[in-house]
């Protein structure tokens, strides 16, 4: 019943992990503008995206446009959009093979072997997807931090941590939970079989 569990609880984290990476993927408030002045009114805030930039009017009004060239856009900010996909795609493969491994699980007791395979292909699919969200978004993280604290950095330029940032960050956080879970489960049925079903022991030939 534990191990039931333990799986249904990693299937639900992998599937709210997976939904949050691509989330986090899609949306454009991975920077946000900084309004340090108090004494300044503001009427726009900028929000700036993997993909495209936008620009918010007293939060009435909303225009997006993407990036026009590929190749004019930071190193970084390509490498984060590779990882970004590369995760989302992964925590697709990675959540179809958990339920391919909890569905199998139930309707076959002796093969463990096969049980084992699932289990752990979804276990370390989850894991590296965690790995490779929290990659970007910290990094990002990191360095909207550093130049929000550098003197040199113009008042206009500095950033705040944006929503997508802390969807990552919890995105990530239940990946490499569900990858846990399953990784223990598949520990757990490669030890079980062989601590329940002893090997028998053949009896000795009599002699006459």
């Amino acid at each position: 019943m534990a191990c039931c569990a333990l799986q249904i609880m990693g299937l639900i984290f992998g599937g709210v992990g997976m939904v949050g990476t691509l989330a986090a993927t899609v949306m454009p408030q991975w920077r946000v503008s900084a309004h340090i002045d108090s004494n300044i009114v503001v009427f726009e805030t900028i929000w700036e995206g993997l993909w495209m930039d936008c620009v918010s009017q007293m939060g009435i009004r909303l225009q997006c446009k993407f990036y026009d060239s590929v190749l004019a856009l930071p190193p970084p900010l390509e490498a984060f959009r590779a990882l970004m996909c590369i995760a989302v795609l992964l925590s697709i493969i990675a959540f179809l093979m958990a339920i391919v491994g909890v569905k199998y699980t139930h309707r076959t007791k002796e093969d463990h072997q096969g049980i084992s395979i699932f289990i752990l292909a979804a276990g370390v699919a989850f894991l590296l997807t965690g790995i490779l969200v929290l990659i970007p978004v910290s990094w990002t993280g990191g360095s909207i931090i550093r130049d929000f604290y550098d003197p040199k950095v113009p008042t206009p330029l500095k950033r705040e941590l944006g929503a997508a940032l802390y969807v990552g960050w919890v995105s990530s956080a239940l990946l490499i939970a569900a990858g846990a879970m399953y990784s223990i489960f598949w520990c757990w049925a490669g030890i079980s079989p062989k601590s329940r079903y002893p090997p028998l022991s053949h009896p000795r030939p009599h002699k006459p």
